[in-house]
């Protein structure tokens, strides 16, 4: 989706606007050593995923010991685990996305909710609008399965439906629940997912409306993805003892590299800019292979990447939920000036790059 696909100079304009974010994660916080030693982990090659030193920390929900081990979960247990988050954290990130603003959830208008790491049915957005008393005619729509892209997927959804609705007020809620979908062998692509993901939600409330100033968050221009089909297999699920297991081929930083520019280009083409033109990066967290090939083929540093780097040492790789806890690093900076563009890339199964377009 495109709001204006000829523009060669960007204003704010009619757009629809991120007004508001908010982030949860679990209160229970482990190191990357104290979670290695909490699955009993005694494999050199497997420990060595959790030594990189690239994450620090991540906030999980892990489960009451068993003579000093985490207890191999059931797939109930896996599935209330995820529905239990949910709500959880779902509610605390809305909550902090309402408050700036002095609204409550009776006030939304259109409700997408993103998950890749649980399957429920009534989906996520019933259950939370029941919870916490939406109005009963609130439009809902829960996309599943799209992996660590679905961020910029679901924001597309949000601003076409603000767009042509202005005034109305759109909710996006990234739910990963990412220790839900943990599995405990001794392979080495099961090692790097429980060494890398972490629990954490993620909200932002977007609406179109004359009287929103760009102290309130970005405008958001235009959107372009790309998907790599040669190589769909490269990030999956798999049933591993009737269990949902993620499979992460060692070389989607490669892959992910190889044609990040390619989407990035023709975003930026549309609008007559150059990569020199953008003063912030707002990328999800993948993993710092991930992350370096991104840096490398853009030509972008450290210094671009260092929100998404912070969320990765932090809180690990928070799936769809990420890229708005990077964005809310950016916002907690306080350098963000009027004019100003950025552009956000996720990443994730297909193996899909997701863009878009921003402008303060």
């Amino acid at each position: 989706m495109s709001i204006n696909k000829e523009s060669t100079f960007i204003s704010p304009g009619k757009r629809p606007r991120i007004v508001s974010i908010g982030t949860a994660n679990p209160p229970c916080k482990y190191t990357q050593e104290e979670v290695a030693q909490l699955f009993g982990e005694k494999n050199p090659r497997i420990l060595q995923f959790f030594r990189s030193g690239h994450i620090k920390t991540r906030h999980l929900y892990l489960p009451e010991l068993v003579n000093g081990i985490i207890p191999e979960e059931s797939n109930q247990q896996l599935i209330d685990k995820h529905f239990n988050g949910a709500l959880e954290l779902g509610s605390l990130a809305i909550n902090e996305s309402l408050a700036p603003l002095g609204l409550s959830p009776y006030d939304i208008d259109f409700f997408c909710c993103l998950s890749t790491t649980g399957f429920l049915c009534p989906g996520i957005t019933a259950y939370i609008a029941e919870a916490m008393k939406f109005r009963n005619n609130v439009y809902r729509a829960d996309i599943l399965g799209m992996g660590c892209n679905a961020g910029l997927n679901g924001l597309q959804h949000v601003t076409a439906l603000t767009h042509v609705n202005p005034g109305k007020l759109g909710l996006l809620l990234c739910v990963e629940i990412c220790s839900a979908a943990y599995v405990y062998n001794d392979n080495l692509y099961t090692a790097v997912v429980n060494s890398l993901f972490g629990d954490g939600v993620s909200a932002a409330l977007v609406r179109q409306n004359d009287s929103d100033t760009w102290e309130k968050g970005p405008c958001v221009v235009d959107f372009e993805s790309h998907i790599i089909m040669e190589a769909i297999g490269a990030m999956r699920f798999e049933l591993d003892n009737n269990k949902l297991s993620f499979y992460l081929d060692k070389d989607v930083p490669y892959v992910i590299g190889a044609n990040v520019e390619k989407p990035i280009n023709r975003l930026l083409g549309r609008h007559n800019l150059k990569r020199r033109d953008i003063h912030h990066w707002i990328v999800h967290s993948g993993g710092k292979k991930v992350i370096d090939a991104i840096e490398y083929n853009l030509g972008l540093t450290d210094y671009n990447m260092r929100h998404t780097l912070s969320v990765l040492k932090n809180y690990g790789n928070l799936s769809s939920a990420s890229f708005l806890f990077s964005y809310k690093e950016l916002k907690r900076e306080g350098i963000i000036k009027q004019g100003d563009l950025g552009v956000s890339i996720t990443m994730g199964p297909g193996i899909t790059i997701e863009t878009a377009l921003l402008t303060w």
